[in-house]
Formats: C-alpha cells, structure tokens, sequence
C-alpha cells in the first residue's frame, strides 16, 4: 500500500515540474536563452522530441509505452514492499513523479518542455527539467542506498 507521504511526495514534485514547466512555455520563446549565472546557468525553452540527450527522436509512442511501464512497475512495488524502508521508498516516489511529468508532456504536447541549461567546463550540458532532476536524483538516491544498506533489500542479512 503506498502510504500518503509518497503520495504527497509524488503529487508535490509532479505539480513543481508541471508548473515551472508551464511558467517557461508561456514566458519564455522557444530557443530564447535567459541568462541567470553568467557563464554557468540559464534558462531556456526547448521542446524534446526524444528521451535523454535527445535519444529516440520521434519515438514518442515507443518512450510513452517505457514510462507507463516503468510507473507501473514502480507504483506495484510500493504496494508488494509496504514495510520496506521509507528511505528507500523516497527515492521511487521521486522516479515515479518524474516519469508522470515527461510521461505527461509527450502525451499532452507530443514532446517534452526542458528549460534548465548549464554550462560546465564549456560544455552546453543538455537542457533539461525538473522531472529529469527527479528521475536523476531518486535513481543516485536508489544506488547509494543499495551500496550503503547493510541488509538486504528486505531486511535480510
């Protein structure tokens, strides 16, 4: 059973993801760079027809049937594991509202609105948002975890 924390947890970073995302489209021209950090960090409003680095392009019938997938998969393993650990149940809350957000966008809009754009040591880092931040974030979350748990993923040693 997923308790109404994760609930909470997914809903909040979904409605954060869908509202920035928003915010951007309707303030921002495609393309137009806003620069908030010289050098480092600005924003900008591009449309992504493809997963990750632009991977898959035009496969939005292919990346949507991943993501149902992937959060189904999730959200039945927050039911079969309701005693495991909240520490490890975080990190697939922060998946799970991910995946809805860009799950969303290519379903409603038919790409996905990225609008986070760093520059690191001179490289363009890939623009990106903040259901990608989500995914990543509950992925390293989910790995440093499993490397630090001293038992094993239900508790045995």
């Amino acid at each position: 059973m997923m308790k109404i924390k994760e609930v909470l947890i997914i809903l909040i970073v979904l409605a954060i993801d869908l509202i920035t995302k928003t915010i951007v489209q309707t303030n921002i021209a495609l393309h137009r760079e806003i620069e908030i950090i010289k050098g480092f960090f600005y924003l900008t409003y591009t449309k992504n027809i493809g997963a990750a680095w632009s991977i898959l392009k035009g496969q939005r019938v292919f990346l949507s049937a991943i993501a149902i997938f992937a959060i189904v998969a999730m959200v039945t393993w927050l039911f079969k594991n309701k005693n495991e650990k909240f520490y490890i149940r975080i990190p697939v809350c922060l998946m799970i509202a991910g995946a809805l957000g860009n799950l969303i966008d290519r379903v409603y809009f038919g790409y996905v609105r990225d609008f986070l754009g760093f520059i690191i040591f001179g490289y363009n880092f890939p623009v990106f948002n903040v259901a990608d931040m989500a995914l990543s974030i509950g992925v390293a979350m989910l790995f440093i975890v499993t490397l630090f748990e001293k038992e094993g993923v239900n508790g045995e040693s």
